[in-house]
């Protein structure tokens, strides 16, 4: 199935998305702009040197599976690059004069590749920017760190939020603060699993059905989260509010207090930090 290539800026129509690379997390991106974010499967072009996972990831999507990254960039207005940090050199060289075209919009997440790094290998005028984002992007649920430098056309930048914003709360920083930001919101969705699996645990534990379990622990955590985005309340609040004078939840949260369940937390992203 064809790609056409550049008809956003000319006709108004959505941007066509490509991605070098096809591994989980552009999968996951690319199922949650077509499951939940209303991109039609066929405006997405996808190369990786993995063929047979690259086919059988694009069929269930009804994408295109090109069959090198020069295809994908000759396709695509927006081209999303997701391959190992320590290629990314190699991959981007064939390729680089091509990316530097005015209408492309080249999209990192390739982990630790921020401005700076790209604007050494990448063409001079290339548009681009780097992101983090995590894997509940799949289910329309994700967060997106986005680099506050970056060189997107105002246009551009409008393509990317239409195609980011439905599927994940984008958040722009500073680059100093961009992979401190995205360690957490990165490696969090395994705590919060781990959180999610011991909960259903306890219920499974007090007679609670596994199936059931999990889908009511799943449902209590989104919800909780969606409740601080939408009031802005802080998490300590929301906790009291929950906590009735000599009830039952302050004695579980007394439970995790002596058994360092904050720290444990914070000592968990300190690791993956290196502190």
């Amino acid at each position: 199935m064809a790609v056409e290539k550049n008809t956003a800026a000319v006709t108004g129509e959505a941007p066509t998305i490509g991605f070098i690379g096809f591994g989980a997390m552009a999968q996951g991106i690319a199922t949650g702009m077509v499951r939940h974010g209303g991109v039609n499967g066929s405006r997405i072009s996808a190369f990786d040197i993995d063929s047979t996972r690259l086919a059988a990831a694009t069929e269930a999507l009804g994408a295109k599976a090109a069959t090198s990254a020069a295809q994908v960039v000759g396709d695509c207005d927006i081209v999303i690059l997701a391959v190992k940090p320590n290629v990314i050199a190699k991959v981007v060289e064939p390729i680089r004069q091509a990316l530097a075209a005015a209408e492309t919009a080249v999209i990192s997440i390739v982990w630790g590749w921020d401005f700076e790094h790209y604007e050494r290998v990448l063409a001079t005028g290339t548009h681009h920017l780097s992101i983090v984002p995590n894997t509940p992007i799949a289910a329309g649920k994700g967060v997106v760190v986005a680099e506050n430098t970056h060189s997107l056309t105002d246009a551009q930048v409008k393509d990317f939020h239409s195609l980011f914003d439905p599927i994940a709360l984008v958040e722009s920083l500073d680059t100093t603060t961009l992979y401190q930001a995205g360690t957490v919101t990165s490696c969090a969705p395994a705590y919060a699993a781990m959180f999610i699996e011991a909960l259903s645990d306890a219920a499974v534990k007090h007679g609670i059905p596994r199936v059931a379990a999990y889908r009511l622990v799943s449902a209590m955590v989104e919800g909780t989260g969606a409740l601080q985005i939408e009031t802005g309340q802080i998490p300590a609040a929301m906790k009291d509010t929950v906590c009735s004078p000599g009830g039952a939840t302050i004695k579980g949260v007394e439970a995790l207090e002596l058994r360092g369940f904050r720290g444990d937390v914070m000592s968990a992203v300190d690791a993956v930090m290196g502190d």
